[in-house]
């Protein structure tokens, strides 16, 4: 079963409707699955400047996900990763985690893409979104 690590873009982008059907449908399949974030997504999360009912969506979302902290080997593949790449160090965190979790990034964000060993799959992309998620 393949596993997901899912970016700070595509929860706003989640929530505000902004995909197409089959992406909508296939991330909202990854969150009824416990969703994998970052410690840093959720920093960038709780950071948006929105309205009670969109932070208490996000709290909620946050608090029903699976949070991946900074261990000793994601600062380490994070280094790795800085090292060989231009990327602001908070992306090269979430890189790092997907990579050493072995989790597939859902991002829309091309600054992930020519890393060594991360698996993507951008919600923008319909033909690179699975038909079914399997849990």
């Amino acid at each position: 079963m393949e596993q997901y690590l899912i970016d700070n873009n595509v929860i706003s982008d989640f929530f505000a409707g902004q995909y197409s059907n089959k992406a909508m449908n296939f991330v909202s399949e990854v969150i009824d699955l416990t969703p994998n974030i970052s410690v840093i997504t959720v920093i960038e999360a709780l950071s948006w400047h929105s309205s009670e009912v969109n932070e208490s969506i996000i709290k909620e979302f946050i608090d029903n996900s699976h949070v991946l902290g900074i261990s000793q080997k994601v600062v380490e593949r994070c280094v790795q990763i800085r090292r060989s790449k231009k990327i602001k160090t908070p992306d090269a965190i979430i890189a790092a985690t997907a990579i050493i979790h072995c989790l597939t990034l859902i991002t829309s964000d091309s600054d992930f893409t020519n890393i060594p060993g991360l698996m993507l799959i951008n919600p923008r992309s319909d033909k690179e979104i699975p038909e079914r998620v399997e849990s």
